[in-house]
């Protein structure tokens, strides 16, 4: 199981999309998971609380450890605090976590070009101040090209193409 984590906006359904079709693990994203008061909080502009992301992360946990017995699976989810990514770790401990890390300015520019997604740059500023980075899994730079970011992956953990 591999988990792509990090702030919205720094490229965790491109890269999950990509590892997908390198390794034939199926992808999904967490975003496809939230409820309707989630998206629309978001869509207002307003940050999620604690209270709102863990029922969507204990859900999360219940498919990570359904995939896992499937053969495993690439999930695209934030993940940005420590207690989130021990929910989503609860009932499989084996996750390989993947952080991707990049700069709040590149990122924003990367929220301001994007069209047709509930997040909007203007929370950005409450990820950022949200994130938890691990000192465990995979860390990478968004600013690399794309396929190097991918193979840095299956580099590192050691996944067959």
């Amino acid at each position: 199981m591999i988990i792509i984590m990090g702030v919205s906006g720094c490229g965790k359904t491109t890269v999950g999309k990509l590892l997908s079709e390198k390794t034939k693990l199926p992808f999904y994203d967490a975003d496809d998971f939230h409820t309707d008061h989630n998206i629309q909080k978001m869509k207002n502009h307003q940050a999620l609380s604690d209270d709102d992301r863990t029922p969507w992360l204990e859900a999360l946990s219940n498919h990570i450890a359904a995939w896992e017995n499937q053969g495993g699976a690439i999930l695209a989810c934030s993940a940005l605090k420590e207690k989130y990514r021990d929910i989503l770790s609860s009932k499989n401990t084996k996750i390989n976590w993947v952080y991707l890390d990049g700069s709040f300015e590149l990122i924003k520019s990367r929220l301001e070009k994007r069209h047709g997604h509930y997040m909007k740059a203007t929370l950005l500023e409450s990820q950022f101040a949200t994130l938890e980075i691990p000192n465990y899994g995979c860390h990478t730079s968004v600013e690399k090209p794309l396929e190097e970011i991918v193979s840095d992956i299956i580099t590192k953990f050691n996944l067959n193409e």
